[in-house]
Formats: structure tokens, sequence, C-alpha cells
């Protein structure tokens, strides 16, 4: 069995969905973080997919891996941001829970 194209972006598809869903449904922050870096990963699985499809034997497309490594800089920052508003809001307010955090200034 030979996997094109179509494989790698279901699998993407599926992995922004089950992400997409968290963030919509989950109450924890650290839950919904980490389905924002799942929904992060599946767009990265696809920009990776159509970059190998659309390039030509022996002239490989670099545009897509040069946009990856991009996006990966970005959530590296995105988590380091993310994690101290959490542990920031776990001291101020004592838990994490989205439904118990009220407001987000005092």
């Amino acid at each position: 069995m030979i996997i094109g194209l179509e494989h790698y972006l279901f699998v993407a598809v599926l992995l922004f969905a089950i992400g997409f869903f968290g963030v919509l449904l989950r109450k924890n922050t650290l839950v919904v973080f980490m389905c924002l870096e799942l929904m992060l990963s599946a767009s990265i699985l696809a920009l990776i997919a159509f970059s190998r499809y659309n390039s030509t034997p022996g002239h490989p497309m670099m545009e897509g891996n040069l946009l990856v490594l991009f996006i990966i800089a970005i959530a590296a920052c995105e988590v380091a941001v993310g994690l101290a508003i959490i542990v920031a809001l776990w001291r101020r307010h004592q838990t994490v829970e989205l439904d118990e955090i009220k407001e987000l200034k005092h």
C-alpha cells in the first residue's frame, strides 16, 4: 500500500479536529493548552506533506520545511509564555480550571 498525500491530510485533519474539540469542551487550562499544541502539530504535518508531494524528484522544495522550522520556533516561544501564564494563574487563584477563574485581572 502506498501512503499518499490524502493519508497525511486525513491524519492532520483528525489531529486538528481532536485539538479543536478539546479546546471547546475542556475546562482545565493545561488540557486546553495541550489541545492548542495538537492543532499546531496538525498544521505542521499538513505543511510537511504538501512540501513533500509538491516537489519534483531531484529538486525538493524547501519553502514548506522552512515555514515549519519557523512555526516550531514560534511554538517554543508560545509554550514558554503559556506556561508562565498558567503558573501565574495558579499562584493567584490556586486553580487552573477555567470555570473557577471569573476574571483574569484583579
